[in-house]
């Protein structure tokens, strides 16, 4: 059984924008750090942004910093990603990310325990 499902991935033109979400049945995203993940086609998985289960900290990389929002709603268990002025270079499988009261927003693949099977980001040129 998955414990984390995304969705909201999808082909879009580059200058455009998705959001992702992310949830889970089994998991209270309340007592969680939270990240988003990407991996393109022949490179590593790499950090894009994450939230501390406190929600007094989140972190960007610097790739999306300005572009990206993480964000979360404890109260429906749902974590989303809107990504804004998307460019080729964003396409990936993007994934969601979740650990057991992490005090900071880890940037790390192996800060997390849990993860989604991830959902496909398509930015055309």
């Amino acid at each position: 059984q998955e414990q984390l499902v995304e969705s909201g991935g999808g082909l879009v033109q580059a200058g455009g924008s998705l959001r992702l979400s992310c949830t889970s049945s089994a998991l209270t995203f309340s007592i969680y750090t939270m990240g988003w993940f990407r991996q393109a086609p022949g490179k590593e998985r790499e950090f894009v942004a994450a939230d501390s289960w406190s929600g007094d900290m989140t972190d960007y990389a610097d790739s999306v910093k300005g572009r990206f929002t993480i964000s979360r709603d404890n109260a429906q268990n749902i974590l989303s990603l809107q990504m804004n002025s998307l460019k080729p270079e964003d396409t990936a499988v993007y994934y969601c990310a979740a650990v057991w009261k992490l005090w900071r927003p880890g940037r790390r693949v192996g800060d997390y325990k849990y993860w989604g099977q991830g959902t496909q980001v398509t930015v055309s040129s």
